[in-house]
């Protein structure tokens, strides 16, 4: 069935006929913050949403041709562009209202031409429809697996950024050999099951670049600074020895300056590095073998990776802005793109074997997680959107809705909403094209991933669209096709075999869960939010937490446990004033929810080995409670996020704050502050004792649930 939509309530300051013209387009008229208050759109932030589905409703006049031009085409409309159908579902709606004697052909994606819609193979389809009257149809068929299959045991694994992950050996940033080396050790020494890392998307290129992995170029194709250098077999051919030994020392300065000299990570330092390596690199002549690897990468990614190498090679020359680029490039299909293309294609060439060197280095990475003995492997993070200067805005433009941002409505966390500065999908050109760059980005990511994190799940349902210029508080929600987009992203995730984990975090429509749990979409669960807040408000119990999940106790976005549970999560935000209340209240607050916690830990026998008994310091011990509650739930994952094994303080991102506070340029740290690197992660006693908490929890509830296999 499809996803149900809330019923938007009218608004009643908007016109009858635009209310309803916004209703045929999918365009909301108002939202719900909380259960009991509704709020109208205005008529500005609806008239402009339905400007960049290309709707005209500048007008009462314009409105009246719109709408009856709408509900004129959906009449004499056979079939929508895009029909579901699910295993095991019965006959799709839009097939069942089709006019008795109505003749179906297939033209499946495997080459074959079938009559009717009776057996056909998973896939995305061309289905055609002839009426009795002459009338026909074309529209895309998407048959897919009626749900995922849950992961084949339980299992915990170790969450990080991979950027703050620095070994001995990388260059100033956590690297693809690093997560190699975690993902072996993880797995062979800890019994983890996974390691979940940060969107390893490209950056927009630029000094000072973004740092936050959320706002990437491209969500298609990888970044090349991830790469371990000294792993590209070419690297060993490289005949300007010299220049490769000064590269290798700069990269130990800037390790060093990071491990033992309180630096940040400096991203732009690290590329910069990384480029003139890579472009010794491209000087070496590749294989016989290793050459057919990358022609056959090339023709499999075809025009995606042609365009992204393209703009990659144009930035350099123009700027990471494509709108100020000359005219005629700003079009990847225009005369003047294909004239810069062959003027550039070594530079082409050269960004195009980037991508494939990062790609070979993450299947790499999957595949010593799977010998490892891991069930599931790398957690992959896909980011909700794109830079819209970006390499993806500008090769897909026109699947992007124009003058328009992605982001929240106001809310009791934040009154002004937010703007994230990432442009939408056009829900109805993705429908039209039958969702085909949705598909691609996910078989790309499924290429090396084990499963993957989709951020902002909701946006699968609905988005908050902000008119470029205007605040967040003008904005509006955008609907989506959900059953289509959840049936692309089963049939991927299934065709990989892989594990999919929906971040569903914060205001959450209703039925949003309950259809990504029907279709086998695991949800995230946070400690901290977890109370019952439809009876007491009170902690969840763990018995009472929601089987189909990973649950942990913090993420990226957060403080760590052990800032949470000292209280230092709010001496750091009054610090940068964040605060929205006196720091008294904070404190109260905060000091009374992690009381109440440590409570339900104690009461369940959880809080042990404080000091007394064992010598345990007491925030290591509650730490360590916090994840036998975890593991106490039916959650089938439980992530540790890795810095809590060494008591960082630190949280990696701080929503809310950008000069303020190094977001996303910080190394895992110990108590103290000192950076930890890999190898000293791997020898830790305090993780150590962490891992033997988490694998006697493992076993305990393996035995209260009768034998369950766990990872």
């Amino acid at each position: 069935m499809p996803a149900a939509q809330p019923a938007e309530p009218p608004a009643e300051d908007l016109p009858e006929d635009l209310t309803r013209l916004a209703a045929l387009h999918g365009v909301a008229t108002s939202y719900r913050p909380s259960p009991d208050r509704t709020v109208p759109a205005t008529a500005t932030a609806v008239t402009l949403a339905l400007a960049a589905l290309g709707v005209d409703a500048s007008s009462p006049g314009a409105v009246r041709a719109a709408l009856t031009a709408r509900e004129t085409e959906l009449r004499g409309r056979l079939l929508p562009p895009t029909v579901v159908r699910w295993d095991g579902g019965g006959t799709p709606a839009a097939l069942a209202a089709l006019p008795a004697g109505t003749r179906l052909r297939v033209d499946t994606e495997q080459g074959e031409r079938l009559d009717g819609v009776g057996r056909l193979p998973h896939g995305v389809h061309r289905l055609t429809a002839t009426a009795p009257d002459g009338r026909t149809a074309e529209a895309h068929l998407i048959v897919a697996p009626a749900r995922l299959p849950a992961p084949a045991v339980r299992s915990y694994g170790l969450l990080v950024q991979l950027y703050s992950l620095l070994s001995r050996r990388s260059w100033g940033m956590g690297d693809l050999g690093d997560l190699g080396e975690l993902a072996a050790w993880a797995g062979r020494s800890l019994g983890a099951g996974f390691v979940q890392v940060n969107p390893l998307h490209a950056a927009v290129p630029g000094a000072p670049a973004d740092p936050s992995p959320y706002r990437p170029s491209s969500r298609r194709f990888p970044d090349p600074v991830h790469l371990r250098i000294e792993d590209v077999p070419e690297f060993a051919y490289v005949t300007d020895h010299e220049r490769a030994r000064s590269l290798r020392e700069r990269a130990g300065r800037l390790r060093e300056g990071v491990l033992e000299k309180g630096a940040l990570i400096d991203r732009d330092a690290v590329w910069e590095l990384k480029r003139e390596a890579l472009e010794l690199l491209h000087e070496v002549p590749l294989g016989p073998g290793r050459r057919a690897a990358y022609c056959d990468y090339l023709a499999e990614q075809g025009t995606a990776l042609e365009d992204h190498a393209t703009w990659c090679a144009l930035a350099e020359v123009h700027g990471s802005d494509w709108h100020r680029w000359p005219e005629g490039l700003r079009d990847p299909r225009s005369a003047g793109t294909d004239r810069a293309r062959r003027e550039l294609m070594d530079r082409v060439d050269l960004h195009s074997r980037l991508t494939w060197l990062t790609d070979t280095q993450l299947t790499a990475a999957q595949r010593t997680a799977r010998e490892a003995g891991m069930p599931v492997g790398i957690v992959h993070d896909l980011a909700v959107g794109v830079h819209p200067r970006g390499a993806d805005s500008w090769a897909q433009q026109e699947y992007f809705a124009a003058g328009m941002s992605v982001g929240a409505p106001p809310d009791a966390f934040n009154s002004r909403g937010q703007d994230w500065g990432l442009p939408p999908w056009r829900p109805d050109r993705l429908a039209a094209s039958g969702y085909a760059p949705f598909r691609g980005l996910l078989r790309g990511l499924f290429r090396y991933a084990g499963a993957l994190r989709v951020d902002h799940v909701m946006g699968l349902f609905r988005l908050w669209w902000v008119p470029e210029g205007r605040p967040p508080t003008e904005g509006t929600y955008v609907h989506y096709d959900a059953e289509a987009m959840l049936a692309v992203l089963v049939l991927e995730a299934a065709r990989a075999g892989a594990v999919v984990i929906g971040e569903d975090l914060g205001t959450v429509e209703p039925g949003v869960r309950e259809a990504l749990r029907e279709r086998g979409v695991l949800g995230t669960s946070v400690l901290w939010f977890e109370r019952d807040w439809t009876g007491d408000g009170r902690p969840l119990p763990p018995e009472r937490w929601r089987a189909d999940c990973l649950a942990t106790a913090t993420t990226h976005d957060l403080p760590s446990t052990a800032a949470r549970l000292t209280g230092e999560h709010v001496e750091l935000r009054d610090r940068l004033g964040l605060l929205a209340r006196p720091l008294e209240e904070e404190r109260a607050e905060a000091a009374a929810d992690t009381a109440e916690w440590l409570d339900v830990l104690s009461r369940l026998g959880l809080l042990h080995g404080t000091g007394g008994d064992t010598g345990t310091p007491a925030e290591e011990a509650e730490i360590q409670a916090v994840h036998r509650f975890l593991l106490r739930t039916p959650a089938r994952l439980v992530g540790l996020w890795l810095p809590d094994a060494v008591g960082d303080r630190r949280p990696q991102n701080l929503p809310g704050t950008w000069d303020q506070y190094p977001n996303w340029r910080l190394p895992v740290a110990d108590a103290g502050g000192r950076p930890v690197t890999l190898e000293e992660l791997a020898a830790s006693p305090r993780l150590h004792a962490l891992i033997d908490v988490v694998r006697d929890a493992a076993r305990a509830a393996v035995r209260e649930r009768g034998g369950v296999r766990d990872g």
